[in-house]
């Protein structure tokens, strides 16, 4: 009876525990800095510094005001990421950035947050600081804290990384981001949830992880000065305005080099092979499905993509999940910008025409884009976004996959690329994608 008595005793203790969030992250590989524990922070203060904070805290949410709530609220939304992912893919679009600096945006940011989130982990299961109402339950907060030590603070660390990096990016949006990462990290205070110093060494600590991240991408070979020219010759594309010609020698994040999976050749015009690609798009019969479609992915194809990655963190409950919904980003945008490379390599080393560019009769939906057909960049980044989401996400493996051909026949519907430049694009994608996979699956995090 005596014995029986403690293990309710100790059962009970046990269900007052909170459920902890990935307390192994921390030892996740990275991308960009060598480990989790290379950044370690120092221990947070003590408990006299504690006391401390908690009555600065106490003082600063009793002046809490409706634009607080606001700012507040707007943080929490979502994963720790989330904002910025947003932010990075807005500013990708509003700069003009051509199609392999915008999937190169968005895998520095994304890689950035995850990294930072990893090197934040280790900290807090160093220290495992309690949240200030877990200490003192008087201090009112209006969001729930997070399910992991307080120390550092994600939504700062994340904020550091991204902040950072997407300055370097985007220099003349540098003081608005800038202010932006100091909402982000004021918020969590103003919320209750986070003391003072979890704010301050987060941001400091993603700081160093953005820091990093742009050493990282200033050695990537996309600051190259294209000085050649494509002034084309028959059955030989060509443009005065070429888009990032010399993406496909960039150095990817996975893959060995741009030209690892380079497909074979497309037939040579004139011949029967290429005659019956271009006579399919000659021959579409144009619908309000094929237009609807060709229009939707116009703009690009990683705004959907990234749509579908927090659709699936939401749909999945991740987004109080920092590391896991970092690492889905991380992974997405990397497998999509080394499927970019991959893709523009074989693009400038073939130099195929587009469709109406071999038979002017043919008519796009659109205006053609200024580089070479095969294969089609919205299939390249496609076939790889599904081999990775369908690694993570596998009950939805068919959706993801039928996503990733409507993206590719996009393409074809609006009559700037051959199936055949859908078909290759798809496949050189999922080999792109599958390499990342593997790298996922090598990562400690399954």
């Amino acid at each position: 009876m005596h014995k029986f008595m403690w293990l309710i005793v100790g059962m009970s203790l046990a269900c007052n525990l909170p459920a902890q969030v990935e307390p192994k992250s921390g030892q996740w590989k990275t991308w960009i800095i060598a480990s989790g524990s290379a950044l370690r922070l120092p221990a947070p203060p003590d408990a006299d510094g504690t006391t401390a904070e908690i009555q600065w805290l106490k003082d600063c949410v009793a002046k809490r005001n409706q634009a607080a709530l606001v700012q507040i609220h707007f943080w929490d939304a979502g994963a720790p990421g989330y904002r910025w992912m947003q932010l990075a893919q807005k500013l990708a679009v509003s700069e003009g950035l051509p199609t392999p600096l915008q999937t190169r945006a968005l895998s520095l940011v994304a890689s950035a947050i995850y990294d930072s989130t990893v090197a934040a982990w280790d900290s807090k299961y160093a220290y495992m600081r309690h949240h200030p109402s877990e200490i003192d339950p008087t201090v009112t907060t209006v969001v729930q804290p997070t399910a992991s030590p307080s120390y550092p603070s994600e939504h700062a660390v994340t904020a550091g990384a991204a902040a950072a990096v997407l300055a370097y990016l985007f220099p003349d949006q540098a003081s608005a981001i800038g202010e932006m990462a100091n909402q982000a990290g004021q918020s969590r205070i103003l919320g209750g949830v986070a003391f003072p110093s979890d704010v301050i060494s987060g941001m400091d600590l993603g700081t160093q992880v953005g820091q990093a991240a742009i050493t990282y991408a200033k050695a990537d070979g996309s600051n190259q000065v294209f000085s050649g020219s494509f002034p084309g010759m028959p059955g030989v594309w060509g443009s005065p305005k070429p888009v990032a010609p010399l993406a496909g020698t960039w150095h990817p994040w996975v893959l060995m080099a741009g030209d690892q999976f380079r497909p074979g050749p497309p037939p040579q015009l004139g011949s029967s092979d290429a005659t019956a690609q271009y006579a399919a798009d000659k021959n579409l019969q144009r619908s309000n499905t094929t237009n609807h479609l060709a229009w939707f992915w116009q703009p690009g194809f990683f705004q959907p993509w990234l749509q579908e990655v927090e659709t699936e963190i939401f749909q999945n409950h991740l987004d109080s999940n920092a590391p896991r919904a970092a690492r889905i980003y991380a992974l997405e945008t990397i497998a999509q910008h080394d499927a970019t490379i991959a893709c523009w390599d074989s693009k400038y080393t073939y130099l195929e025409l587009r469709p109406p560019q071999a038979d002017p009769t043919i008519t796009p939906v659109f205006a053609l884009p200024q580089h070479p057909g095969y294969p089609s960049g919205h299939a390249c980044a496609s076939g790889a976004s599904a081999a990775v989401m369908a690694y993570l996400f596998r009950s939805d493996a068919e959706a993801l996959n039928n996503m990733a051909n409507d993206a590719g026949n996009s393409t074809f519907d609006a009559l700037i690329h051959t199936q055949l430049d859908v078909k290759t694009g798809l496949t050189l994608g999922d080999q792109v994608g599958q390499q990342v996979v593997a790298k996922a699956q090598a990562d400690g995090a399954n």
